[in-house]
């Protein structure tokens, strides 16, 4: 999954990251930044001043996050935040990593955010990475990558945001994990219960829509997701 700063990838998609590592997948986390500007305002208050102290806890927070997951790797490439800075050469490194990684499924943020222009920039970013990983010319001799789904996690006031949920994940045997992830979010404990709530009100979503009314699926913690391209399929 790739996440635009180094905490996103807690609040949006943890529970997946933890469920698909139960479920025998290796799943590797790619930060872009550490969030070390725009995402750390709690640790700026608290009097540290420098942008390499600001990093160096970001990352070990996200480090210690990625671990209470369960997460295969994390990667973290450094491209700063507010804004993001996403040169060619960064682009041709993710497609590496993709290449290398050769995912099942990928996750990033949604495509419009107008509070947070990294977000949606990180969004085009993955797309047009996933693009270039599929093409035989680039760097011929490297394995070319399929054709991943790509999953859009929940942003923050989706209502303002033009996302639209078409997959909800339950989370509910891996919850603990995820709350675990969430708590080593230090620089940002004012979204420890929003997250959570979020989880409680998706997994009400998910019996809604799973026929739970009528004795179908049941779920205590949910998680949601726009998924951008086809399914095909052989059967409905």
């Amino acid at each position: 999954m790739i996440s635009a700063h180094a905490a996103d990838f807690v609040w949006r998609c943890s529970g997946a990251i933890a469920l698909h590592q139960n479920k025998g997948y290796e799943v590797t986390v790619v930060c872009l930044s550490y969030g070390e500007r725009g995402e750390s305002a709690k640790l700026w208050k608290a009097g540290n001043t420098h942008l390499d102290e600001v990093k160096d806890i970001r990352r070990r927070e996200a480090e210690k996050a990625a671990q209470a997951l369960g997460a295969h790797d994390i990667q973290f490439l450094d491209l700063g935040d507010y804004p993001l800075d996403l040169s060619q050469d960064a682009k041709f490194k993710l497609v590496d990593i993709v290449r290398e990684v050769q995912p099942e499924f990928m996750l990033t943020h949604s495509q419009y955010d107008p509070y947070n222009t990294d977000h949606m920039s990180t969004s085009k970013f993955t797309m047009e990475v996933r693009m270039i990983a599929q093409a035989w010319g680039h760097n011929p001799g490297q394995k070319v990558l399929g054709a991943p789904q790509l999953y859009l996690f929940e942003p923050h006031q989706t209502e303002q945001m033009g996302w639209v949920p078409n997959v909800l994940l339950d989370i509910t045997e891996v919850w603990e994990k995820k709350r675990a992830a969430i708590e080593c979010m230090d620089g940002q404990k004012h979204l420890w219960d929003y997250y959570t709530n979020l989880a409680q009100n998706r997994a009400n979503h998910f019996r809604r829509n799973a026929g739970g009314q009528a004795g179908g699926g049941s779920a205590d913690y949910a998680e949601a997701f726009q998924a951008i391209y086809p399914r095909c399929v052989k059967q409905l």
